[in-house]
């Protein structure tokens, strides 16, 4: 009886060092710098977890307009049925930006699926700069064209629930939705707002003054 008391204790110390080997190791908590907060006037918040790894400046980008309260009060203004929702444009017209300068494309390997934010830009690769879009469903044409940073985690909802309309189609919205706060979780809601650093355009050095010709000597 012993023995086969001892067989058991055996197995189960060979299934429980099994078990431990093939258990999948635990997933890191994400990091607050990377989580984006987005208070709709659609009536609730909205989290996006963001991709510093796969697009870095991107991600600081957004880091440093949220910190601003570039984003606070911003229209959604191009909002496509089945397609996408557009913001960050202070004018609300598409054509507008941040003082800041464009940034280099940051294409990569994540998929245009149904939640995830992207940047937008026009035809040239090297413009995005304050604006982005997130998708309603996949998209996979827009897959390595665009700068993708994140994902909606929570709230998805509210981000289904902002009003349609497209300038672009004439389908002008009296009052669209829009971005009544945005802030990182690691500073929170309240977080005071940091004033936007835009670096001085390089001047160039005035030219050099020229001696003047020396008299010529009488002949």
């Amino acid at each position: 009886m012993r023995l086969i008391k001892l067989f058991l204790m055996w197995l189960g110390l060979l299934a429980g060092a099994a078990i431990a080997q093939t258990a999948p190791a635990p997933v890191a908590a994400p990091d607050p710098q990377s989580i984006l907060h987005l208070q709709l006037s659609t009536g609730g918040e909205v989290v996006i977890a963001m991709r510093p790894d796969k697009a870095p400046a991107s991600v600081e980008r957004i880091r440093t307009l949220a910190r601003a309260g570039f984003y606070d009060g911003v229209v959604f203004h191009r909002v496509i049925e089945g397609f996408m929702a557009q913001t960050g444009d202070p004018k609300g017209t598409g054509e507008g930006g941040s003082p800041l300068p464009d940034l280099k494309a940051e294409f990569n390997d994540l998929p245009h699926l149904r939640g995830v934010v992207s940047m937008a830009r026009t035809n040239e690769p090297d413009t995005a700069n304050s604006q982005f879009f997130i998708c309603f469903q996949p998209t996979i044409r827009l897959d390595g064209k665009y700068t993708a940073f994140g994902r909606v985690t929570a709230g998805m909802q509210f981000v289904d629930a902002i009003r349609r309309g497209d300038p672009v189609e004439g389908r002008v919205v009296d009052e669209p939705s829009k971005i009544v706060r945005a802030w990182i979780e690691a500073d929170g809601p309240d977080a005071p707002r940091v004033p936007l650093t835009v670096p001085t355009p390089a001047v160039a050095p005035p030219p050099l003054a020229l001696a003047p010709e020396a008299p010529k000597p009488k002949p």
